[in-house]
């Protein structure tokens, strides 16, 4: 229906715009850029608690790079190409060969490892002009991609470490139940079969130690390794794969991420592919779908709007709106001269959860009128209402 798809939410909430000059690309208007920077946010201190450490890659890579990793064999129709003389350039489609030039630099030790990466980053896909569909399909898109690179005897437990987070943010986002699947070998691959061999295994072991329930996909894993494919299951009953674990044992080698054992000598590390979300602007239409863009509070761009009765409480009402924001919301003030009543329904239409009136009697008694989103109204003093709303309490 409609009403339910993300990009007339969008359009109702004045998040994002698309348009025939920036084709597959989003125009991100300040409400729909507060709530990408809340997920960015939120996810940057979910993998740093982790022990993840952030990383910036560059966009354009040679085409040796992608030669060198597999990627142009596999996606080179799908990748933006440009030409500099007689050197050949490529947007980046994933993030991975980056990680591991970055791994490179220096000497490593089994003693540092694992090492793990995490970049929020921008990539890039010429996906058919008659695929894209708002949100859920685009050429530019940013991915919270991440890479551990460890001893294989450390795979099973960083799995592990790793499923359980997820889980936890899944559920933060209002998505408790998740499909698995155990994705194997493609027929189209890189690597020996005794790497594949080895990957499933130690995938396969990872999982079940993980306590993870999970259905096969013959031939649907990456073309350097098996994954685990996570799949989000909405308030509709859908299910939107999402995250993913890759064990890669090929790329490593291709790229030359080696490190030095116990013995001095050179070996080679075990790369784990992660993402929680994917693609943050496919997460994001998921999410406007299945809330409805009824977001919750710590989702919505705006959490709070401020309104005055008439403009004689403007400048109360803007106090008001200072304090809150001083904690850390995001403010909405609403002190002009339209009727109370087009201001609740204004807030409505903008999906914001908690709605403040300040008239005369709040004017004259330093208090605030709370609305919540199901119309349940009460008095409290300012102080109070800061208070209880920076931590959620009223919410």
């Amino acid at each position: 229906m409609e009403e339910l798809d993300h990009r007339s939410i969008a359009n109702r909430l004045n998040l994002f715009h698309q348009q025939d000059e920036g084709p597959g690309g989003v125009f991100w208007h300040p409400r729909g850029f507060a709530l990408y920077r809340v997920i960015e946010d939120y996810i940057r201190r979910r993998m740093k608690a982790a022990g993840y450490r952030e990383v910036r890659s560059p966009q354009l890579l040679t085409r040796s790079l992608w030669e060198d990793s597999g990627h142009w064999q596999k996606f080179a129709d799908s990748m933006f190409v440009f030409e500099e003389g007689e050197r050949c350039h490529a947007l980046k489609p994933m993030s991975c060969p980056g990680h591991i030039q970055i791994f490179k630099q220096g000497t490593r030790s089994w003693r540092d490892l694992p090492i793990r990466y995490f970049e929020l980053g921008l990539c890039h896909r010429k996906e058919p002009s008659g695929a894209l569909q708002g949100l859920m399909r685009t050429r530019a898109f940013e991915q919270d991609d991440a890479h551990v690179f460890c001893l294989e005897e450390q795979v099973a437990e960083e799995v592990a470490r790793f499923c359980a987070m997820q889980q936890e943010i899944y559920t933060d986002f209002g998505f408790p139940e998740v499909a698995i699947g155990f994705s194997t070998r493609p027929e189209v691959r890189a690597g020996s079969g005794a790497q594949w061999d080895k990957a499933e295994a130690l995938l396969e072991e990872a999982a079940r130690l993980a306590g993870l329930d999970y259905e096969i996909l013959p031939g649907e894993g990456a073309f350097y390794g098996p994954k685990l494919e996570f799949a989000l299951k909405d308030r509709a009953g859908r299910l939107w794969q999402c995250g993913t674990v890759q064990l890669d044992l090929v790329m490593p080698e291709r790229l030359g991420a080696h490190f030095a054992d116990a013995q001095g000598e050179k070996a080679q590390a075990v790369m784990i592919h992660h993402a929680v979300l994917g693609s943050l602007e496919r997460f994001i239409g998921i999410l406007l779908e299945h809330y409805g863009g009824r977001l919750p509070f710590w989702l919505a761009p705006d959490q709070v709007v401020v309104a005055s009765v008439t403009e004689a409480q403007a400048a109360y009402a803007r106090e008001v709106a200072e304090r809150l924001e001083e904690t850390g919301l995001r403010v909405l003030l609403d002190d002009g001269p339209n009727r109370l009543a087009r201001k609740i329904v204004s807030a409505r239409e903008l999906g914001v959860p908690l709605f403040l009136i300040v008239g005369e009697r709040e004017v004259a008694s330093r208090s605030v009128s709370l609305r919540d989103s199901s119309g349940q109204q009460s008095i409290l003093p300012l102080d109070a209402a800061v208070a209880q709303i920076a931590t959620g309490v009223v919410c």
